[in-house]
């Protein structure tokens, strides 16, 4: 007869069902990853350890720090292309893109590469995850998105 597993060996099971609103483009982008559920739950305990200095996590900001930091922050809104290395300026929010950069700069403002408009579409989409990764970073890019 198979023996039993111990209760020390089960998994402990999840109990809540927590539901949200999201925006179209986000559910349509979660309705593609092979397991929703953990996608989210890792993204929550990775937030944990990525609160923002400036507002420490609470979303708002006192005036003061505000006006201080929005025009460093308006005014360093460009990086490299991780392929080519030209000048990128990216938006602070999608909603600031154009409609047609809008999943290059989602990839970027969600802790993806940054690429330039030209080497976006050269770089392969991740089977899992739908990110543009260039052939030569898709180990790492495996390892840092998807071996949690």
């Amino acid at each position: 007869m198979p023996r039993k597993p111990a209760d020390k060996d089960k998994k402990p099971q999840k109990k809540q069902i927590v539901a949200f609103k999201v925006e179209d483009e986000l559910a349509q982008f979660l309705d593609k990853l092979p397991n929703k559920s953990e996608f989210i739950r890792k993204a929550i305990l990775a937030q944990f350890g990525m609160t923002c200095p400036l507002c420490t996590g609470t979303g708002v900001v006192d005036k003061g720090i505000h006006d201080h930091y929005e025009p460093l922050i308006e005014s360093h809104n460009t990086r490299s292309c991780d392929k080519c290395k030209s000048t990128v300026t990216f938006p602070l929010s999608l909603e600031a893109a154009a409609v047609g950069d809008r999943d290059r700069f989602r990839q970027f403002l969600q802790g993806g590469p940054l690429y330039c408009a030209k080497c976006y579409p050269s770089a392969p989409p991740c089977h899992d995850c739908g990110w543009h990764v260039m052939m030569e970073r898709v180990a790492e890019h495996f390892k840092m998105v998807h071996s949690h």
